[in-house]
């Protein structure tokens, strides 16, 4: 099937790689291939022996990494969620870097197909995978107001999530909603334009793309199998867009849920070292910034796993 071309500029393209500190002869993952940009300055740098692992969830990037890398001996495939990153034979050997760019790319965006953004029409779909699970329009179409309202409240912080749920509920008993721009207008006509540049679908539409997909669950479980397969010294880096994925990210290189609880009359638990130290956080610069608008919002968090 003919797919058309849309590009995508790695966020912080150069940091993340020196983040990473390729090793020649080291093998990395990027569990985030996207159109692979990332995974050209890896390989760049590897040698021979290094080994580069490439993951995703889109079987559009999936195709597009078969063109640019299936030759190099070095470049192994795998279409899945880098949650299960600890199932592929290929991980088995430990890792000495992970890679992830979370959220949705450019190409997702910019293809209406897709069903992610509300600039363009196009069906109401939103899957990471679009043969797996259930559409957007089929969820909205079967979730009860109640769901609907939770998950743009959970995932969007939509403070106006009940009214919004109360508003498509009422819609699809006349007509269901089939497309991006319906669901859109919708928004727009039930909660009016509160926030400048904002357009008022904006968390509606990222709350059902997080709960779809279950991003925060998969990314989750990425983490803990990253650092799980990271070998001493490995370099965990992870690109987030938003602050419900910086939050996740953040507690769980700073290891709190690994703390134990102290108890009433018992003398304090010893505190186990978290399996990762936090080297630190990046924005990107106000040149990139300028040349690309989308990485306003972009947090790179970089840990190492201890020995």
């Amino acid at each position: 099937m003919a797919q058309a071309e849309f590009t995508h500029v790695p966020v912080m393209l150069e940091e993340a790689v020196e983040a990473l500190q390729v090793r020649a002869d080291g093998t990395y993952l990027d569990g985030t291939l996207g159109r692979g940009g990332h995974a050209r300055q890896v390989l760049a740098r590897l040698g021979e022996g290094g080994r580069l692992l490439l993951m995703d969830r889109d079987p559009v990037a999936i195709e597009v990494a078969q063109r640019m890398f299936a030759a190099d001996p070095r470049v192994r495939i795998r279409q899945a969620s880098f949650a299960g990153m600890a199932q592929w034979q290929e991980v088995k050997g430990g890792l000495d870097g992970v890679l992830l760019d979370l959220g949705v790319s450019s190409p997702q965006l910019d293809d209406a197909t897709r069903g992610f953004s509300f600039q363009a029409e196009g069906p109401l779909d939103m899957r990471m995978d679009p043969g797996s699970g259930s559409s957007a329009a089929e969820w909205l179409a079967a979730a009860s107001e109640s769901e609907i309202a939770d998950v743009l409240w959970r995932f969007g912080e939509e403070r106006l999530s009940r009214r919004i749920a109360r508003a498509i509920v009422e819609r699809r008993m006349q007509q269901v909603l089939q497309t991006t721009t319906q669901l859109a207008e919708l928004v727009a006509r039930t909660i009016g334009f509160r926030e400048r540049h904002k357009h008022p679908a904006t968390r509606t539409f990222q709350a059902l793309r997080i709960h779809l997909n279950n991003e925060l669950g998969e990314l989750e479980a990425g983490l803990a199998a990253a650092t799980e397969n990271l070998k001493p010294g490995g370099r965990l880096v992870v690109i987030s867009f938003h602050s419900l994925e910086d939050r996740l990210v953040k507690r769980f290189m700073r290891g709190q849920d690994s703390q134990p609880r102290s108890q009433r009359n018992r003398p304090p638990a010893e505190a186990k070292p978290a399996p990762l130290e936090v080297i630190g956080k990046r924005f990107a610069s106000d040149a990139e910034l300028d040349a690309n608008p989308r990485s306003r919002s972009a947090v790179m968090r970089v840990a190492e796993k201890r020995p």
